[in-house]
């Protein structure tokens, strides 16, 4: 990748964040990366897929990088609390799993920033196999509506209780050892 096409994703992620700090910049290398490894292209729907272990401001940069989006199906969180993003290209089943290596103890921010911009990729990340398998397409539910609250619920989300369809809010499961 060139340097302008570089600078364009990183201002990307940036403008998508609201703010420059260590954290979008490992979503964005991550990001960057795998396009490198697995030849990936913004996703317009489902062709590339991240699983993140964690929740934190890289992960924007990999939406507004990769087009992965919760609301597309192809984001999806397997919290661990880890530094790590497995990417998917479902055209040829190829996956990849980068890990945020440790970075040197005592860096003050904008060290942390610099050191994480300027690293080599392959030295910042180790590469793994993915330990989940690639997930299937997002589904289409039926709808229904909850018999005790009136809220429309997905099918997959609904529990049966006699007669009655109930959403997850108003069922009550039945667990003996936990009273």
């Amino acid at each position: 990748m060139d340097q302008a096409n570089a600078q364009a994703l990183w201002q990307r992620a940036i403008d998508f964040h609201g703010h420059t700090c260590p954290g979008i910049a490992i979503g964005y290398r991550a990001a960057v990366y795998a396009m490198e490894l697995l030849e990936l292209e913004f996703s317009d729907d489902e062709q590339v897929v991240c699983i993140t272990e964690n929740d934190a401001c890289g992960v924007d940069a990999i939406q507004s990088i990769l087009g992965c989006s919760v609301g597309k199906g192809n984001l999806l969180f397997h919290l661990r609390g880890k530094q790590a993003f497995s990417f998917y290209r479902r055209s040829t089943g190829q996956s990849v799993r980068l890990v945020l290596n440790p970075r040197p103890r005592g860096l003050s921010r904008e060290d942390s920033l610099r050191w994480i911009l300027e690293k080599p990729a392959a030295e910042l990340f180790a590469v793994k196999k993915p330990t989940i398998a690639l997930p299937e397409s997002a589904r289409l539910f039926d709808s229904y509506v909850c018999d005790c609250c009136g809220e429309v619920t997905g099918a997959n989300w609904i529990r049966l209780s006699g007669d009655k369809k109930l959403c997850l809010d108003c069922y009550s499961t039945y667990d003996r050892f936990n009273v």
